[in-house]
């Protein structure tokens, strides 16, 4: 699969002799070259390495002015014919010629480029030059050209200039419906809607045209291509009627039609061209009035994804599932309106803003160019690597996950799970210059090695040493044309292609030494492979058709660095299948899965014949994405699955203790998402039937594409695009970023539906310290728990059925597999709080009764998880119970200063008598709040509302309410005794306590101050007034200590806190004029005991001040 990385690059273009179109008319890439067409002129590029202009062709102003400007253009399939349509019907044909003058580019080794001459061969007026009408885009073969006209016929032209004449597609002998028919027939031919655009696939033999008004029509065309044009048939109409565009994936049997919706349509040609799904940006937030309608489709080379581009915004590049792959438009939300973002004055916008004409891919798949919409200066090239996706002749292991570009590799560093990121590992420059671009990359089984082959040779990476291994002998190297790679071991197999027999060949070399010299074997094959794989020591290799070989490798001798070994190579297999089905894309041999206390009871080691011996099964994916299962004893083939773009075998694969997914026969993904398949305990192992596929817990988002797994850890890891942004660049720089999903919750189900309870305690443990474990044991609970449901919703009629066997049932297992872990508490209540109320009943007959659960977090002091039961032992046990355990929580809670959860708890004292009802009822309703008491149960207006015990609520609860005012006021004393007033206002806030209240009952109790010296001391050392929560805390108190006018803590309050405005503040509320003014021996007294110990040395400018506002007072009284 694709993913963009990097920054987009610019490739300039010459300006034209201001011709009245400024947009480039066509964009084509053959041949490691790219044709572009403008209005005035023809630049000829190099698409490989290096980005250069080999040649240009430009008009001259009369030409232009006497023939027109370009309008429309197509190059023939061989690079070497340019046709070109001018705007007044002239026909220009230009040929491609390369001179011998090298392109130097720097460095010791020659570019093998060269640079090139456009010349005109041909220029014709075309026939219908005063038939007034408007031309589509060309298409063509080797032979001929097709064009479309405004008035729905099509127009035959040979690429030696000769007008071959026009025709119109039958619509009469047609095998349609008679509806179909009479859309055209009824308005006669003359009102035929115009032809936009037409599509050319010559390996499926099918010609599609796009009509103006929406309408795609499917046609045959002959064997010898365009030049019979009567054998060009209608056959089928395809789309809704609104198409704008279309593209073909001729490999893939797909196309892909572009709406006026924004919305891309595929469909299935080998299925009477059926809908298979829609993609669009609708689930990102962007509609059609943000995009426009579809302008361009572009399928990759191997037609596993391709890019959309939008008529006023953006370009798109998806997997045929429908995963957003890459994405030019910022992503602001999922399933949200969002604004279009405009460009800002410092230039750092989005790419192709304005829209997309014209989209191309490279012959690699490694650029997309692009043309934005209008732009006839720049064409924007963006850079993809590719997964490695276990097709073809290379195969890879699943635990080691690369990207490659065409000259780096993108390797996901995974030691740490917990923080995925990809390393960039560039190629020596040694052997890219010369090979590039990267053709295969394979690692080995244990990802410890990665293989590499450009255009010529290998390269091998050792991922511990950080070092490359190349071919000492450059010729040696140029001779290998490496067209797939394995591993075997310690063995790296080539599949070399001899261009001088025209043959392949297996080549077999020790990953310690490339050279002619250490070459253990060369084995001929009869054809060009489609498909290999390795298991242990057996080689698949399959041809067209379907013939599959099987070769047994036998190593005779050690395999080091002074030793070489033989290699023998034996048939030990040949089967032929006939079938109609679409080539396979990818096979793989399936290993018979023992399990490990099988092994460990009869002594089998890991190097037995049992163990080694010749898979009998393999899988087959399709290039149509069909999943089977090939039995090699007897040619059986059974269908699994479809829709399938990749899978990874995990039996077999790895014979270590911590791998987790040993249970695992393999798993694929496709547009349903991930599957895992387990073997079958019954008779038929492989019975499709007997399969638990799993993919409801293991949708990927559908922006994460998965590439690997960790076999260590139990977890999927997939790729998805980031955009950063820069200021000193233009555009963002897209970044694969990889991310992690766990499948151990679906590996633990699997093994308690067997009854395997210790299989799945052992792999829990292996588990147990991995990242996300306690979410692993929260899905599993909540999958089996949410099964368990919705098969009573299913059968109601046989519920007491169900319950009568829940000792033996799935949830019963379920529970007793996490009781074995600290986990379960926290893991129970959470999935009851995701769960419906009425349900609660279900899940503690299984996990137990709420209140032995409460009570055993009460011991643990594990308070706020058992917080979260106190509703569950309301519903289940009554109010009683619950109050009661919330009292005590209540009171451990204050001890440990857990103040928050201590106000929630309240709340729910206070109102879980009279309203309990009530409160039972919303809380069935909201029982996905994030926060279970307080904020989950009870209305905001109510939270804020203080303990009043005089209100009439108060007192028609006074049992218990009684008892949360004690407790309360206990603490508040025990913390003003103490002076913690942090703590004490961290606790009036958090239960909403009314301090007010309090200090007027214990004004000469608890509250009272003995002495303001001691008192000044004391509370400064407990408020440490030098950080900014301690002052705020202050400021809350003196606020509180005013509005009771409490005059001693005002004063030591106000000191601390030095803050002379104060009291010049309560001056106007005749609060300090009692204190100070008319009891001028305490203003005394509080001036000697400041001035009187070096400990209140900081408080003398407060003095001073005091002073100076004091001695104001009596001027101001006379004055008034």
């Amino acid at each position: 699969m694709y993913m963009a990385y990097g920054w987009p690059q610019v490739i300039p273009l010459e300006s034209g002799l201001c011709p009245t179109s400024e947009q480039i008319i066509y964009l084509k890439a053959i041949n490691r070259l790219l044709l572009v067409v403008s209005p005035s002129h023809i630049e000829l590029w190099s698409s490989s390495q290096h980005k250069v202009r080999l040649g240009k062709y430009k008009r001259d102003s009369n030409s232009l002015h006497r023939e027109g400007e370009n309008l429309q253009a197509v190059w023939s399939p061989d690079a070497k014919l340019i046709a070109v349509l001018t705007s007044s019907f002239f026909l220009h044909v230009f040929k491609v010629q390369f001179t011998e003058k090298r392109i130097q580019i720097g460095g010791k080794q020659p570019s093998g480029l060269f640079l090139a001459t456009i010349s005109l061969l041909h220029s014709e007026q075309v026939p219908f030059v005063n038939k007034d009408l408007t031309m589509s885009n060309i298409v063509c073969d080797n032979k001929h050209m097709l064009l479309g006209l405004s008035n729905g016929s099509l127009y035959m032209i040979s690429w030696k200039a000769e007008f071959c004449g026009g025709f119109e597609i039958d619509f009469c002998h047609a095998s349609s419906t008679l509806d179909e028919k009479a859309y055209y027939l009824n308005n006669g031919l003359s009102a035929k809607p115009s032809i936009l655009q037409l599509e050319l696939s010559l390996s499926l033999r099918l010609l599609f045209v796009l009509y103006s008004d929406g309408k795609l029509v499917l046609c045959t065309v002959s064997k010898k291509g365009l030049k019979h044009a009567e054998l060009i048939k209608f056959e089928n109409w395809v789309g809704s009627g609104d198409a704008v565009c279309a593209s073909v994936a001729s490999e893939q049997q797909l196309l892909a039609v572009g709406t006026r919706r924004g919305v891309v349509e595929l469909y299935d040609l080998a299925e009477s061209a059926s809908l298979l799904r829609s993609v669009s940006l609708y689930d990102w937030g962007y509609s059609v009035d943000d995009t426009g309608p579809v302008s361009c489709i572009a399928w990759t080379p191997d037609n596993s994804a391709f890019a959309a581009g939008w008529k006023s915004r953006g370009l798109t590049v998806w997997s045929v599932s429908g995963c957003r792959l890459m994405s030019s438009i910022r992503q602001i939300g999922l399933s949200a309106s969002s604004p279009m973002v405009k460009r800002n004055q410092d230039c750092k916008y989005e790419p192709l803003m304005g829209g997309t004409s014209l989209i191309q891919w490279d012959e690699y798949g490694y650029r997309l160019y692009a043309v934005e919409e209008g732009s006839s200066e720049r064409i924007l090239a963006f850079s993809f690597g590719k997964c490695c996706l276990n097709r073809g002749v290379s195969g890879t292991t699943y635990v080691r996950q690369v990207i490659y570009g065409e000259d780096r590799l993108l390797v996901v560093q995974s030691e740490d799970t917990n923080e995925l990121k990809f390393l960039h590992l560039n190629l020596p420059v040694s052997y890219i210059s010369q090979n590039w671009p990267v053709l295969n990359v394979v690692a080995s089984k244990d990802g410890m090695y990665l293989a590499v082959a450009g255009l010529h040779g290998l390269i091998l990476y050792d991922i511990r040493s950080k070092k490359w291994r190349m071919f000492g002998d450059v010729t040696q190297e140029q001779q290998i044309q490496c067209k797939g790679l394995l591993w075997m071991g310690k063995l790296i197999v080539v599949c070399n292609y001899v261009e001088s027999s025209n043959s392949y060949e297996l080549l077999f070399y020790p990953r310690y030494h490339l050279d002619q010299s250490s070459l253990l074997c060369r084995k001929p094959l009869l054809a060009k492979p489609i498909v290999m794989d390795i298991y242990e020591d057996y080689i698949l290799v399959t041809y067209r058709p379907f013939d599959v070989h099987i070769f047994h490798v036998k190593l005779s001798g050690e395999l080091t660095t002074s030793t070489i070994p033989d290699l023998q190579l034996s048939t030990v297999r040949e089967l032929s299948i006939m079938t109609a089905k679409s080539h396979p894309a990818a096979m793989r041999f399936i290993p018979d899965q023992l399990p490990r206390e099988y092994i460990s009871n009869n002594c089998i080691s890991s190097s037995s014949d049992l163990l080694t011996r010749e898979p009998a099964r393999c899988l087959i994916l399709r290039a149509n994405g069909e999943l089977s299962l090939l039995d090699l004893d007897d040619g059986r083939e059974r269908e699994l699955t479809d829709s399938v773009e990749l899978f990874w075998v995990t039996c077999g694969q790895s014979e270590e203790k911590t791998n987790l997914i040993e249970e695992v026969s393999w798993l694929d993904y496709g547009h349903r998402g991930m599957q895992v398949w387990y073997p079958s305990p019954g008779v038929d192992p492989f019975k499709q039937e007997d399969f638990l596929q799993l993919d409801p817990e293991l949708e990927f988002d559908r922006e994460v594409y998965p590439l690997g797994l960790l076999p260590n850890a139990g977890v999927v890891v997939g790729v998805c695009q980031r955009m950063s942004f820069s200021a000193c660049t233009e555009f963002p720089c897209f970044e694969p970023s990889p991310q992690a999903q766990t499948i151990l919750h679906c590996l633990l189900r699997h093994l308690l539906q067997r009854d395997k309870s210790e299989e799945a305690l052992r792999l829990a443990q292996l588990s147990a310290e991995k990242p996300h474990f306690s979410h692993c044991l929260e899905w599993l609970l909540f999958t089996v728990f949410d099964a368990e449901i919705s098969r009573q919703n299913a059968n109601k009629n046989q519920m007491s059925v169900l319950r009568s066997d829940t000792k033996f049932s799935l949830l019963e297992r379920t529970c007793d597999l996490i009781k074995n872990f600290p986990e379960y508490l926290d893991v129970v209540v959470s999935v009851a709080r995701k769960t419906d109320g009425r349900h609660w009943a279900d899940l503690f007959s299984a996990a137990g009764r709420s209140t032995e659960l409460f009570e055993e977090c009460f011991q643990r002091r594990w308070y706020r998880t058992a917080a979260c039961y106190i509703l569950v032992i309301a519903k289940l046990e009554g109010p009683a119970v619950s109050q009661y355990c919330a009292l005590r929580l209540l009171q451990a809670t204050l001890d440990e200063s857990l103040y928050e959860l201590a106000g929630e708890l309240v709340r729910f004292l206070l109102r879980s008598g009279r309203e309990y009802e009530y409160a039972s009822t919303d809380s069935d309703k909201l029982s996905l709040s994030p926060r279970f008491l307080g904020y989950f149960l009870f209305p905001s207006s109510y939270r804020r509302q203080p303990l009043d015990p005089k209100s009439t609520s108060f007192k028609e609860q006074s049992a218990h309410v009684a008892s949360v005012e004690n407790i309360l006021e206990s603490h508040a004393s025990y913390l003003m005794l103490g002076k913690e007033l942090s703590k004490l206002v961290a606790f009036v806030k958090g239960t909403q306590f009314d301090l007010v209240e309090y200090l007027q009952r214990e004004r000469y109790g608890s509250a009272r101050l003995e002495n303001f010296s001691s008192g000044l001391e004391l509370i400064g050392q407990k408020l440490q007034m030098g950080t900014l929560q301690s002052r705020l805390d202050a400021e809350f108190l003196l606020a509180h200590m005013c509005s009771v006018k409490f005059k001693e803590w005002i004063v030591v309050l106000a000191t601390l806190l030095r803050r002379s405005e104060i009291f010049e503040n309560f001056l106007r509320e005749q609060v300090l004029f009692d204190i100070f003014r008319y009891d001028m021996r305490l203003w005394k007294a509080y001036s000697v005991t400041l001035q009187s110990q070096s400990a209140f040395a900081e408080y003398h400018d407060l003095l001073e001040s005091l002073e100076e506002k004091l001695s104001s007072i009596p001027s101001m009284e006379e004055m008034q």
